[in-house]
């Protein structure tokens, strides 16, 4: 997963369909290594670029973290992207055509997550820690 960090203060947000729970969920771009054996990082710029449109001139591992490990060992990254430029949109599937894009300040991402709009884990954990190391000034 990444958490696409414009030089506004704003990050881009992707609202999907998610089946499972029959619901729209806010979220940042993320998505399963379609390749075998890519690094994470790869699948990070390859999924903002699909789901955003964006590329980045710089990219930080902020951390990962087992999804649920009383029950599989799915192992997630996720990363900050800066110095974004626009690129040609790359949805590979119906749910990625589906998806709308919202810019929101960091700010009022993370007052979202203490106001229950965003209830995604992925999404929270990236956003949380965007913000500290942003914080930091690295």
């Amino acid at each position: 997963s990444v958490v696409p960090y414009d030089a506004d203060g704003t990050v881009l947000l992707v609202r999907q369909y998610r089946a499972a729970i029959d619901a729209e969920l806010l979220e940042i771009p993320a998505g399963k290594r379609d390749v075998q054996d890519e690094p994470p990082e790869l699948t990070a710029h390859r999924e903002m670029a699909e789901e955003v449109g964006r590329k980045a001139g710089r990219m930080n591992l902020l951390g990962r973290f087992y999804n649920s490990p009383g029950f599989c060992d799915e192992l997630s990254f996720t990363y900050l992207a800066r110095d974004l430029t626009e690129v040609p949109m790359q949805a590979h599937s119906v749910e990625e055509e589906a998806m709308t894009i919202e810019r929101h300040s960091l700010n009022d991402a993370i007052a979202m997550i203490a106001s229950g709009d965003i209830v995604d884990a992925k999404t929270m954990i990236g956003l949380l820690l965007a913000r500290d190391l942003i914080a930091s000034g690295r």
